[in-house]
């Protein structure tokens, strides 16, 4: 009886309660609807650097279990600690990726600059102990195999795309000015000679590829080529490896850029009379790293210098015009039908946080883009340390499907490095700039 009176109550209460002013419907004139929470989908605002070194750490932890430094016999698969014992028989031990490939280049480097902005050793130790590891087993094949035939250090001992060259070279040049490993410099050369020397150029001394068709460009060979060209002119001193560099960049770009849009085409060639314009989003990645990597070494003074930088202006402002408001970028840049990919969206975190950080561009324009790209990147590392959401290895098409399909893999090692040096770049700018919610709004500002 007492419970159904203590009901019937209640129920009498309802209307009272409802026109009180504590219950108001929410309006113009009750609300301040301007501080109302949006429902985001990614993240909104500035992560800690302890946050941002949490997933780091995450990755590398994946990555240093998942990439084992060993060599073993192919049949028994036996370890093989005594490197007098390795013959032709011997392969690297099996891990989720390869140890020697441009993606790997890619995460070396993510490894060194990671360290470098957490101030965590590990990161730089795995660059480190992989490239020493790498050093000894080629210096041990040399001797026995000048062309690298039949051991797996074919591609160092004797590269034969700029795949195989341009990045790895680029990776063992900063862990040899960092002082991580010595003795680097035998391979670095037999890099860089490879890419001045033997890989296939245009008449203009334009790098290029004899597939799919005769005489094509590929907008992923800027990045294959052109920061271990602009390390090796670091390193050396020597101009013609800068020249070679702002050549490619130039020359790549007055045949692929399309100012319009403010993006590059993926694929160009020679004779055709028609350039189909597909903007697949990891190669213009690649093509604005090349110009960071680019612009961090060239001298103020070269020829050239003025000429990149306004190229890596023109190109941001048109990648910024196509961020999705998850804060990715799609895996065909203009057609918001195709799927939010990661790895360019990392890549892109990457160089745009690099220029604000350098002042190349401006912070309170560029900086929130970033900052927005690295939280959508962080949502694609999962509980292991893996990154989802990658784009496996593509070739060059003149058909959208070919690119809206392409299939996503954790395995794809593409957005590893890029993740690394995401995040990387984005502790630096929080040190550098004051970074938070200015009238709701994410903002960046000089401090």
């Amino acid at each position: 009886m007492r419970r159904t009176q203590i009901i019937m109550i209640t129920l009498l209460m309802i209307p009272i309660l409802c026109s009180s002013p504590l219950a108001q419907r929410v309006s113009d004139t009750t609300t301040a609807l301007h501080a109302l929470q949006p429902d985001y989908r990614t993240p909104y605002g500035s992560q800690s650097i302890e946050t941002i070194t949490a997933i780091l750490k995450r990755v590398h932890g994946y990555l240093d279990k998942a990439t084992p430094a060993q060599l073993v016999d192919r049949q028994s698969q036996t370890p093989i600690t005594d490197l007098k014992q390795a013959a032709e028989n011997t392969i690297f031990a099996q891990g989720d990726f390869r140890l020697i490939s441009y993606e790997w280049g890619v995460t070396y480097a993510g490894m060194i600059n990671a360290g470098k902005a957490t101030g965590d050793d590990r990161f730089t130790d795995y660059a480190a102990k992989r490239l020493a590891f790498i050093k000894r087993v080629v210096d041990h094949y040399r001797q026995m195999s000048q062309d690298g035939g039949g051991t797996p250090v074919r591609s160092v001992l004797q590269p034969q795309a700029l795949d195989d060259a341009g990045s790895m070279c680029a990776a063992m040049i900063k862990a040899e000015q960092a002082g991580l490993v010595t003795g680097l410099r035998p391979m670095i050369q037999n890099y860089i000679d490879y890419i001045g020397n033997d890989q296939f150029r245009l008449k203009d001394k334009t790098l290029a590829r004899n597939r799919p068709l005769p005489k094509t460009l590929w907008l992923d060979d800027l990045f294959m080529s052109v920061p271990a060209l602009a390390r090796m002119g670091n390193l050396t001193g020597q101009g013609k490896y800068y020249d070679d560099a702002v050549n490619q960049v130039l020359q790549f770009a007055n045949r692929m850029f399309v100012k319009e849009k403010g993006l590059f085409m993926h694929g160009w060639v020679q004779d055709m009379e028609v350039h189909p314009a597909y903007f697949w989003g990891r190669c213009n990645g690649w093509a604005l790293m090349a110009m960071v990597e680019l612009l961090d070494v060239l001298p103020k003074n070269h020829r050239g210098y003025d000429l990149v930088l306004r190229l890596l202006r023109d190109h941001i402002k048109g990648l910024a015009a196509c961020q999705s408001g998850e804060g990715f970028w799609h895996q065909l840049l203009n057609r918001e039908d195709s799927y939010l990919e990661t790895s360019a969206t990392a890549i892109y975190t990457y160089c745009i946080a690099r220029a604000v950080n350098r002042g190349w561009i401006d912070e309170r324009a560029y900086g929130p883009i970033s900052q927005l790209g690295w939280n959508a990147v962080s949502t694609k590392v999962n509980a292991q340390g893996q990154v989802e959401g990658t784009c496996v290895g593509t070739g060059m098409a003149f058909d959208p499907a070919f690119y809206y399909y392409r299939p996503v893999n954790v395995y794809a090692a593409h957005g590893y490095g890029p993740v690394l040096l995401a995040g990387a770049e984005i502790i630096e700018m929080t040190k550098k700039f004051k970074t938070g919610i200015n009238d709701s709004a994410f903002m960046v500002e000089k401090r």
